[in-house]
């Protein structure tokens, strides 16, 4: 394969600019699907079943997505097809969520509302490995680290905006955050849904029409070397980052999930979904994970830095035992005011989990399957989401009493767990 030459910031930057877009999007569902869901008559102990939808949908689509992405081209590229497709049908689905209940007929709406929280989980996962692929296509291994860094700070660009939008509309613009009728999402959430299906697809357009794909003949060095060479092979550092992204992705379904139940219940005094003070906890919700994301885009481009000083794996190894220690803080918190506290630890752990295994892993796999190998990886993220979704509202109801807070206290446990498996990680290059 010949030598890739290095990229200038601004490059990376229009490469990897549709993945704001697509995190816009991701955020408005982490920060909103648990409320719409339970507005639309799911019960708390049951959101883990239906967010069962989003990891099953990446393990299927995006192993698929990765293997044929590597063998595409035609006059978009190798990626770039997938970028558009998927941005097209997540759009697509964030107009009809939260109209869910106008769709039905004899379906239950929460069931409308489930189906189309996969077709988006699908849809985002068609976008989203083919820009893990990509920036390994185009940098050079001494820019992974930078790359898929510029990646985790455009990621915490969308999700703040998107994670904040319900409670600027509110609070700012004066838009509604009472449903106008039992069954109904807030005007306000309907609008945000809107306008992150224009931010999505706007986004992944600039960087299809900025950015240039090496041409097949370009890896023809690479192919006839690897004629005599195994033709498949999970590389060791693959299987060594298993354990931990295990505790790292489980902590963080149950975040995802559990967040607004919790904070609504312990800090609002209510289980009401369909209450002014729930949908007071929702946006609030919306702002603490847009600070999470927000400070994970500040400390993007610190990463790096610190990686070169002491090693991806110490710096990983810091970064998620900061996001335990927060977990765990929320049982010492007095006030939901005062939550923005441990959404910094949890921003540092965030960032880093968005970069580092991904640069770790990307120098050890051949550079013609990087689309295939990076949906395989996928499997280390969706796994643990799926083990969650299954055992996780049991855990709550049954072992927790029915209080999700402490759902967040077993994150916490779980993701200094995964800080102490990174040290059992084999890393090529510590740059």
């Amino acid at each position: 394969m010949k030598n890739k030459p290095r990229l200038s910031f601004w490059q990376i930057w229009n490469m990897s600019f549709g993945f704001l877009g697509i995190q816009f999007g991701f955020a408005l569902q982490n920060a909103n699907a648990s409320r719409i869901l339970q507005t639309f008559g799911a019960n708390v102990e049951h959101l883990s079943w239906f967010w069962l939808v989003a990891p099953i949908t990446g393990m299927i689509v995006q192993p698929i997505v990765g293997y044929f992405s590597d063998k595409t081209w035609n006059r978009f590229g190798r990626r770039r097809p997938y970028f558009l497709t998927g941005a097209i049908l997540t759009s697509l689905a964030l107009i009809l969520m939260p109209n869910s209940p106008s769709l039905a007929g004899f379906i239950a709406p929460m069931f409308i509302g489930g189906g189309l929280l996969m077709i988006m989980d699908a849809s985002i996962n068609i976008s989203m490995e083919p820009f893990r692929a990509l920036v390994a296509d185009k940098l050079p291994p001494e820019q992974h680290t930078l790359g898929f860094s510029i990646q985790s700070l455009l990621i915490g660009i969308g999700a703040v905006i998107g994670s904040w939008l319900p409670y600027i509309l509110s609070n700012w613009f004066g838009i509604s955050n009472e449903a106008a009728g039992k069954g109904l999402v807030p005007p306000n959430v309907v609008y945000s849904f809107y306008f992150g299906a224009v931010v999505l697809i706007s986004a992944i357009l600039w960087t299809v029409t900025t950015t240039k794909e090496y041409p097949p003949d370009f890896y023809e060095e690479e192919k006839k070397e690897d004629k005599n060479k195994q033709k498949f092979r999970i590389p060791a550092t693959m299987w060594q980052l298993l354990a931990v992204q295990f505790f790292s992705w489980f902590a963080l379904f149950s975040m995802w999930v559990f967040t607004t139940p919790a904070i609504a219940r312990n800090f609002f005094g209510t289980s009401d979904p369909d209450s002014l003070a729930y949908q007071k906890a929702g946006d609030w919700v919306g702002i603490l994970f847009g600070i999470y994301n927000g400070v994970a885009a500040a400390i993007a481009l610190l990463l790096p830095q610190v990686a070169r000083i002491i090693g991806r794996k110490p710096t990983h190894a810091m970064a998620l035992t900061l996001g335990g220690i927060s977990f765990l803080s929320f049982a010492i918190i007095p006030n939901y005011q005062l939550l923005w506290i441990p959404m910094i630890g949890i921003g540092i752990a965030w960032g880093s989990i968005l970069a580092m295994p991904y640069a770790m892993l990307a120098n050890s796999i051949p550079a013609k399957q990087m689309g295939m190998f990076m949906g395989l990886f996928n499997m280390s993220i969706t796994i643990p989401q799926i083990v969650n979704g299954v055992f996780g509202g049991i855990i709550m109801q049954y072992l927790f009493c029915g209080d999700p807070m402490k759902s967040l206290y077993l994150a916490g446990f779980l993701m200094i767990i995964g800080a102490v498996s990174t040290f059992f990680v084999k890393d090529k290059i510590n740059i």
